[in-house]
């Protein structure tokens, strides 16, 4: 019972339980969840939590920019060598990573998931044109293809996302497909066809709440990657165009250029970037543990 005699709803109710099986089954997957919360939670309150504004160039007393500050009390990261203050670029850096990896994972596996269901529902010609189209792209390595499409449409956060999820997609629908056909061999799909349900409804109603489980699974573990991919897109420079902050740009470009005189500059977003990606891929394992009926008992 709730505060004043209110029952608790069930929703809530179920999202605690939720919380709880994963905190005692996957502890490292809590803690996981609990670093990603963290990395929202900067994304969302940057102007609050960056110390200075990460555009500025930051000047001693003789009006000069502080270039190449090693980590201090006023600069507990260090200056680049145009005198900004790298935790504030750092902590900016992040609304970019989680945007484009929000973003770009919601679309891919959205479309992925359509695609998937599409093709392994209905089956037939329909499903060996959409699997050809599926062959072909995922034989072009995810960076190539990436590298290849935002040379031709130009560097933007919006075509990085694009790319990003025309990535995710096919990898997303090869999945999704090979378990809307295990699902179509349970009686309760033969029911619901002999009931006079109609495709639709049998796909809204009895399929897709079934293949929920691994595209949860498959989106929390491609967040992790989409960072990546931004990372390296960045790196070679066909990511954001500067000045904006990410963590990728920072490697490739102050903390490259000074790896053996400031190595700082490539050593703070690095460890950004490791370490949410590391809890973005420990999240997915822990969910997979959890939600696959096969590894439960485990």
């Amino acid at each position: 019972m709730a505060p004043g005699g209110q029952r608790v709803p069930l929703a809530l109710r179920g999202l605690c339980g939720a919380v709880w099986l994963l905190v005692r089954r996957k502890p490292l997957g809590a803690v996981s969840a609990v670093i990603i919360l963290g990395l929202v939670v900067v994304a969302m309150l940057a102007p609050m939590l960056a110390p200075r504004d990460p555009y500025e160039f930051n000047l001693n007393e003789r009006g000069l920019p502080i270039r190449m500050q090693a980590p201090t009390a006023a600069f507990p990261l260090g200056t680049d060598p145009l005198g900004r203050d790298v935790l504030s670029r750092i902590v900016y850096g992040a609304r970019v990573s989680l945007t484009v990896g929000l973003a770009s994972v919601i679309i891919g596996t959205v479309l992925g998931t359509l695609l998937g269901l599409v093709s392994g529902y209905w089956e037939g010609t329909l499903d060996q044109v959409i699997q050809r189209g599926v062959d072909t792209t995922m034989a072009i390595p995810g960076i190539v293809l990436a590298l290849a499409v935002m040379s031709v449409l130009g560097q933007s956060l919006t075509n990085i996302i694009l790319v990003i999820a025309l990535v995710i997609a096919p990898g997303t629908s090869r999945v999704v497909r090979g378990t809307v056909l295990a699902v179509k061999q349970h009686t309760f799909i033969d029911a619901a066809q002999a009931l006079g349900a109609s495709p639709g409804r049998i796909v809204a109603r009895h399929v897709l709440p079934n293949v929920f489980a691994p595209i949860l699974v498959i989106a929390t573990v491609w967040l992790g990657n989409a960072i990546v991919i931004e990372a390296a897109l960045s790196f070679l420079g066909l990511g954001t165009p500067p000045p904006t902050p990410t963590w990728g740009a920072m490697l490739s470009g102050e903390g490259r250029r000074n790896l053996e005189t400031a190595p700082y500059l490539a050593i703070f977003p690095g460890v950004a970037i490791s370490i949410v990606v590391l809890a973005f891929n420990m999240l997915g394992d822990a969910l997979r543990d959890l939600l696959d009926p096969r590894l439960r008992s485990r």
